[in-house]
């Protein structure tokens, strides 16, 4: 507020005289310029709230799984907390830094999507560095960064996602013409994919390709020439899978599990998978109770928290879950629409983008958990032990926060 001169008091009180003076405007505070800032500090609540039942119940059942692993040989040195330390540690890295991140306006992340998606395209060429990248379980997929192993497959899902709604804001008026607007993002994708597979990723290349798909439907593409891409990108998986032995072996096992050529092989993960959701039945056989954690089922803290979760806490805490799930992708895409209707398509698009990928990624780790889709190294978001995934999926998170409270701001009469 602007300081009050002696002369504005004389002329507001000559004024009040019937004096002929000019008129004055009142001292009054300006408070319409500083609202929109306070509108700003009304979010969605309930959404928060539910990440965080995730990301603490994921705490709880990565503890559970990962406490007997110290007693093999591979993980002899560690301490029966090591994996809870590192999984809060990553937790908190991921709080922090999502905090700073919803405090950037949207504006800025619009501007510079192209930068960070080649940003994530540097981290996929450097990985496969032989001096760069660790390998880990035959695939260079890790930059050790000392307090974590960080996953540039991770951040080029966010990338892939802010990004492709970049593009389609950009190319708005020629959505219709394939060449034009879907044939460079398709490339795009193409050469993202490209890179994971020398990994090799293939699962994140199917959650990539969904997310940019997604996006360019939802971007208002033609229906035709999204189904054409759809079935392009089928084939190549397709492709892909025929030519590859270690894929093909996998879809085999994937069908027919309890096989004795797989049931000790490809199909081991997911025999053990299936016995420990038979295992938990109903009510599950108890917190911290279950079998198949004992080295029986490999990854149980990371790929496989599911069915430790099914084993434990039976068919109650796999609906739980499920739930979590539904309810978080479903508010996401409502908070999307939200922004779309007030004419913020990046925003809009973004947040439906993340929508996709947490969704899509939370779909296909609990299909492969049951049996109900073929193996993937996936992780259940929010929930599994992952430095680099659990950072990046609170940024994500932190995103779409930041719309939302755009958007309520915009809604109330502020702006953005």
């Amino acid at each position: 507020m602007a300081a009050l001169s002696m002369d504005g008091v004389r002329e507001w009180f000559a004024s009040l005289r019937g004096g002929e003076s000019t008129p004055v405007r009142l001292p009054v505070r300006d408070t319409l310029r500083s609202a929109p800032q306070a509108q700003l500090l009304a979010f969605d609540r309930t959404l928060v709230l539910v990440a965080l039942a995730l990301i603490t119940f994921g705490l709880v059942m990565v503890y559970s799984a990962s406490i007997a692993l110290p007693d093999s040989r591979k993980f002899s040195a560690y301490a029966p907390t090591h994996f809870l330390m590192r999984h809060l540690m990553a937790v908190t890295i991921g709080l922090v830094v999502a905090l700073a991140v919803s405090q950037i306006p949207i504006a800025v992340w619009e501007k510079y999507a192209p930068l960070v998606f080649v940003f994530a395209l540097f981290l996929l060429v450097i990985v496969l560095l032989p001096f760069v990248g660790k390998v880990v379980n035959f695939s260079r997929r890790w930059i050790p960064l000392g307090f974590m192993m960080f996953q540039p497959s991770e951040l080029a899902k966010l990338a892939v996602a802010m990004y492709a709604a970049n593009y389609m804001v950009r190319r708005m008026d020629t959505r219709e013409n394939f060449f034009r607007a879907v044939w460079p993002m398709v490339a795009a994708v193409a050469f993202t994919g490209a890179l994971l597979l020398r990994q090799p990723d293939m699962g994140a290349f199917i959650v990539i390709a969904v997310i940019a798909m997604g996006i360019l439907f939802l971007g208002g593409v033609n229906a035709r020439m999204f189904f054409l891409i759809a079935t392009v990108i089928v084939a190549t998986f397709a492709v892909i899978i025929a030519f590859d032995d270690l894929r093909r072996e996998r879809i085999f096992a994937y069908l027919d599990p309890w096989d004795p050529k797989y049931v000790q092989g490809k199909a081991y993960q997911l025999t053990h998978s299936l016995i420990a959701f038979g295992r938990g039945e109903i009510f599950g056989q108890g917190l911290g109770a279950s079998v198949e954690k004992l080295h029986y089922l490999p990854e149980a803290h990371t790929d496989f928290l599911l069915a430790v979760i099914g084993e434990e806490l039976g068919l109650v805490g796999v609906l739980a879950v499920i739930f979590g799930f539904f309810w978080l992708t479903r508010r996401i895409f409502v908070i999307g629409r939200q922004a779309i209707a007030l004419d913020r398509v990046f925003a809009g698009l973004m947040a439906q983008g993340i929508g996709i990928w947490f969704g899509g990624q939370g779909f296909i780790n609990m299909g492969v958990n049951l049996g109900l889709l073929p193996t993937k190294g996936l992780t259940l978001p929010l929930m599994s032990f992952g430095g680099s995934a659990m950072l990046i999926n609170l940024i994500a998170l932190a995103l779409v926060i930041r719309v939302d409270m755009e958007t309520r701001s915009l809604m109330k009469g502020g702006r953005a």
